[in-house]
């Protein structure tokens, strides 16, 4: 394997931890940097080419545990929460994020086969890049109240409730080009929590569910690995956790600062560039 596939692997990595957590669509830049430019598929097989986007991904969600350490030892067990002791009653709970999961979960197992076979085109993602960018433009407007005064301060103070709407707005993240990150934090504001919880929220419930749909990608292309692909898939992997663990601390820096009417923007940006490449 030479040195310009190892590069394009990086280049891959980097698109994906750049863009998988922030409200601007992995799939999207995915069509942009890779169908129209890089095309891997041409230098794998498809399956092959398929399966290193899923180990790339596995390193954007391994950046998450990174700068969540914290909160989800704390999660699975009592105990510290940074340099502060937070009470079992006072403190996000597991079941919170179980139903969080929930809504986005059942619809994915339900319409798996059919998302993957009939939205995976540059339309349908034109479609959910512009929704999803209207959804945010919408979230920042009506919940500019919310923004100034919210109801919950950080992920700590989420209701069940809250929980379980904000997993509502999960699943139009299965349109490919909505974004999970955009929906989620989207609805959280809307729902009167400010932009870093809904932030926080947002990454928590992305690491179960993320790394569920990863590995069952996995057990069905498992065949399609090999030894000679193994330094393009660690080269990939390894990108997508350092751009993504960088991508992760600035973004939750930022966005109770610059909120989500500057991503919706990018985000329009982005969808008549691919129109104009595309069609």
């Amino acid at each position: 394997m030479d040195f310009l596939m190892i590069l394009k692997a990086i280049i891959l990595g980097m698109v994906e931890g750049l863009t998988e957590f922030a409200p601007v669509s992995s799939t999207g830049h995915m069509i942009i940097v890779d169908d129209m430019w890089l095309k891997s598929k041409e230098f794998l097989q498809e399956y092959v080419a398929n399966t290193f986007k899923v180990v790339i991904q596995l390193g954007s969600i391994l950046a998450v545990v990174v700068v969540f350490k914290e909160r989800f030892l704390n999660l699975l067990s009592f105990g510290k929460l940074g340099n502060q002791t937070i009470s079992q009653q006072n403190r996000l709970k597991l079941s919170q994020v179980i139903v969080g999961l929930i809504p986005a979960g059942i619809l994915g197992v339900l319409f798996e086969d059919y998302i993957d076979e009939n939205l995976f085109r540059a339309e349908t993602v034109l479609i959910g890049l512009v929704l999803g960018a209207l959804l945010m433009i919408l979230a920042d407007y009506f919940g500019v109240r919310n923004a100034k005064n919210p109801k919950t301060i950080t992920v700590d103070q989420i209701t069940y409730k809250q929980a379980f709407l904000v997993g509502l707005f999960q699943c139009l993240s299965l349109w490919p080009g909505f974004s999970r990150s955009g929906s989620t934090i989207s609805g959280g504001v809307l729902l009167g929590l400010s932009h870093r919880a809904a932030a926080d929220f947002t990454f928590i419930m992305a690491v179960p569910i993320m790394f569920g749909a990863s590995f069952l990608s996995l057990l069905k292309n498992w065949q399609y690995f090999s030894m000679d692909a193994m330094p393009f898939f660690i080269a990939g992997f390894i990108s997508a956790f350092i751009f993504a663990l960088i991508t992760i601390r600035f973004f939750l820096k930022l966005i109770n600062k610059i909120k989500l009417v500057p991503f919706a923007i990018y985000r329009i940006v982005l969808a008549i560039a691919i129109y104009v490449v595309y069609f």
